[in-house]
């Protein structure tokens, strides 16, 4: 029976569950007992009449009696397995001699970890020690340590001594007889002589032989190492040695002492040092943040964090275009320069005055002006610095604030942006975001009249107040600062006018009614920062006749755009149109300026400016504006012919249109809408309705058109003649378009220039 058969065999034996009989009865005709026989298993086994028959065939038997009758189920290795084991043995076999074979095979065997494979590797091996003592497998350590590592993992621990000694035993008859002879080449690598084999048991030296060492590694648990290992690995054998001297047992164990290498040290002591550094540096950080979070590190109350304000001192004659609401203020000067006198009459002042407004129009400087006539210590806050990340700051500050202003009374606190601490409240906020707002309120109402503390305070959204803020008794005064008018930015002007260089010949009006809209802050800086990056001037200037005044009303010259004559020409015919429509119809606002230099967005400009602040506007001005926004197309359209017409004209109609809808819709111009209001949400009209007011829009648009076009055939000469003028001069005013119109000599541009030439040599020298 093959190898494959043998693992076959038994596991038939294990599917069947038949019990086997046993290798007693099997060998009962014992001829010959093996002496000496180190194995437990066949110390008393008889040969069985198979080993009289050839040696290959005894061979396979043999083998294969101890797993087809062994009495408990072993694991079977794979198919795989078994085939490649099978393969080994059929060369083992075929070559008895060849030590690599043999070996070969016994690793393979002990590789299959089951008792039928140590089984065969323990037969094979006493079978050679029993006939073939001569054969150079016994001199292979390689195969003695597998044979041995068969023994221990059969159970056979007690046999490996026997082993150990047979095997010196043969290895010295043999080496008494002479050396034997190797089959093949590869035998004398892995082989030992006998000589060194056999010096233990014949000498009663103390070096143990290799049998021994083998031996004690195997005991030991190590794997079967190759021949080069077993010979080269001295520190093993040191150890063997020892051990098989008795050293290493618990009455003499094996002292070891380990040296650590000079300067190892160093890269520990670095390790530690930035271990401990990191670990310090991260706990620091996390002590601060609780200790910050906590605040216990945080400082008292600051005593200057709610000081008087220092600085320039304003009075009333430094505010202009809000006369009315100086007038208001002067009740609380008087009040705060003898509060006491205002009580002992019975007088009554609010507790708080609210300033409302654009933003720009000098709210704050009112809130100043007001502190500087009476006196009285200022204290600023704004809205936005009472709350931080933590809760309750925004609540104590507004406590100390008011505690500073009853020191220092009579005083002014001004809360600029209130909006930021007093909007609206509501039950889904969260209790912590009213603190401030409730702290102010209880602030507010918790001090007398006559206590000499007013509160006043600004925003642009008094809509957006809680209604608890404004009541009477709190901020019960509302004072509005709106956008000055056109005499109050006049006075505006002249007011800043005195701090700057100005030529003679500026004309404040001429601003004034030019920036319709200002602010204070607007006017103060505009013109003369414009005037200073144009001319570069130590100090600021205003030049009278254009470029400051020029940029605030009409937009900013683009003075590096390449414009080519026919567009040049197309813009001149576009707001000659313009300026000749704003001058001969009845209603529009007068004529200020026409150019054909590109400013801001746009190839040209033509600028109106009204004679004084409009409040109301008549039927007659707005159909006038739109006959203005008509008069660049129509012109393009006379001159350049209808499929000429550019686009140029899109800010217009956009204009236009904005006019004609809100005449229609909410000022009741319309005769066939009716005096109706309609809102400007598309989806509260009706769509029929919307159809209407559609159709009216449409009609006023095609009626100013209308209106447009019969004007400039009239005065179509008038059309050429300003446009050539545009073309030479670039920019005209009022005064020059009509002259121009009319036919009448205006200066010539060699003079406009060789005079601009001659006034910036002036600037330079000066």
């Amino acid at each position: 029976m093959s190898l494959s058969g043998l693992f076959a065999c038994s596991l038939r034996t294990q599917v069947r569950n038949t019990r086997p009989p046993s290798l007693q009865s099997l060998l009962q005709s014992r001829s010959l007992i093996l002496p000496s026989h180190p194995s437990s298993i066949l110390s008393h086994v008889q040969i069985h009449p198979f080993l009289r028959q050839p040696a290959a065939l005894q061979h396979k038997r043999l083998f294969s009696l101890a797993s087809v009758f062994s009495r408990r189920p072993t694991p079977t290795p794979p198919p795989t397995v078994v085939a490649r084991v099978a393969a080994i043995e059929a060369e083992a076999n075929a070559n008895p001699y060849g030590v690599e074979k043999q070996v070969a095979l016994f690793e393979a065997l002990v590789g299959t970890d089951v008792k039928p494979g140590y089984d065969v590797v323990i037969a094979r091996w006493e079978r050679m020690c029993e006939f073939d003592s001569s054969n150079p497998l016994l001199r292979s350590d390689i195969a003695f340590q597998l044979y041995l590592t068969a023994l221990v993992k059969s159970g056979l621990t007690a046999s490996v001594d026997a082993a150990v000694r047979r095997r010196d035993t043969l290895l010295a008859a043999a080496s008494a007889s002479g050396p034997a002879a190797s089959s093949s080449p590869s035998a004398e690598a892995s082989t030992i002589s006998a000589d060194s084999a056999v010096s233990a048991p014949v000498s009663n030296s103390t070096e143990p032989s290799s049998s021994n060492r083998l031996a004690q590694a195997v005991l030991a648990g190590q794997a079967p190492t190759t021949a080069s290992a077993v010979s080269s690995n001295t520190d093993m054998a040191k150890l063997s040695a020892a051990l098989s001297t008795g050293v290493g047992v618990p009455g003499n164990p094996i002292v070891v002492s380990l040296s650590e290498p000079k300067g190892s040290w160093i890269p520990r002591l670095v390790r530690f040092v930035i271990l401990t550094g990191l670990s310090g540096f991260f706990i620091l950080v996390m002590l601060a943040v609780l200790l910050e979070n906590s605040g216990l590190m945080k400082a008292g109350p600051r005593q200057a964090e709610f000081e008087p304000a220092q600085g320039k001192t304003y009075k009333f004659s430094d505010v202009h275009g809000v006369d009315e609401a100086k007038d208001e203020l002067q009740e609380v000067v008087e009040f705060l320069k003898d509060p006491t006198s205002f009580a002992t009459l019975g007088g009554k002042l609010p507790k708080g005055i609210l300033l409302t407004g654009p933003p720009g129009t000098g709210k704050t400087m009112l809130a100043r002006a007001v502190a500087g006539e009476a006196g009285v210590p200022f204290l600023f806050a704004s809205g936005s610095e009472f709350d931080e990340m933590f809760v309750g700051v925004g609540a104590k500050r507004v406590r100390d604030l008011f505690a500073t202003a009853r020191k220092k009374q009579p005083a002014i606190i001004f809360i600029d942006e209130l909006d930021a601490i007093g909007g609206r409240r509501s039950n889904r906020d969260q209790h912590y975001l009213k603190q401030t707002l409730n702290q102010l309120l209880v602030e507010m109402d918790g001090f007398l009249q006559n206590e000499g503390v007013i509160v006043i305070a600004a925003t642009n959204f008094p809509d957006s107040l809680d209604p608890a803020l404004v009541r009477p008794g709190r901020f019960d005064r509302h004072i509005a600062v709106p956008l000055p008018d056109v005499r109050g930015r006049v006075q505006i002007l002249q007011h800043h006018m005195k701090d700057v260089i100005t030529e003679p010949g500026v004309d404040p009006m001429v601003l004034a009614r030019g920036t319709p809209g200002f602010s204070g802050a607007d006017l103060q800086n505009m013109a003369a920062v414009q005037a200073s990056r144009e001319f570069g001037l130590p100090r600021l200037i205003l030049i009278p006749s254009a470029q400051p005044q020029d940029r605030i009303v009409m937009g900013t010259e683009r003075k590096t755009a390449y414009i080519s004559d026919d567009v040049k020409r197309l813009t001149a015919y576009h707001e000659g149109g313009h300026a000749l429509v704003a001058l001969y119809t009845d209603g529009a606002m007068p004529l200020h300026k026409v150019t054909c230099v590109p400013r801001g967005h746009a190839l040209g400009v033509t600028s109106q400016l009204p004679e004084d602040d409009r409040y109301s506007v008549s039927l007659k001005e707005y159909l006038a504006m739109i006959d203005v926004c008509m008069g660049g197309r129509v012109a393009e359209g006379l001159v350049y012919g209808a499929d000429k017409v550019t686009s140029g004209a899109s800010s217009d109609l956009k204009q236009a249109t904005r006019t004609a809808r809100a005449m229609v819709k909410n000022w009741g111009y319309s005769d066939k809408i009716g005096p109706v209001y309609y809102n400007d949400r598309e989806d509260a009209i009706s769509p029929s309705k919307s159809d209407e007011i559609e159709g009216e829009v449409r009609s006023l648009l095609i009626a100013g058109e209308s209106r447009v076009t019969t004007l400039l055939k009239e005065k179509e000469a008038e059309l050429h003649r300003l446009a050539s003028a545009l073309m030479e001069h670039e920019t005209l005013d009022a005064d020059e378009v009509k002259k121009v119109i009319k036919g009448e000599a205006i200066r010539n541009i060699k003079e406009v220039l060789q005079e601009d030439l001659s006034r910036m040599s002036d600037e330079s020298s000066s």
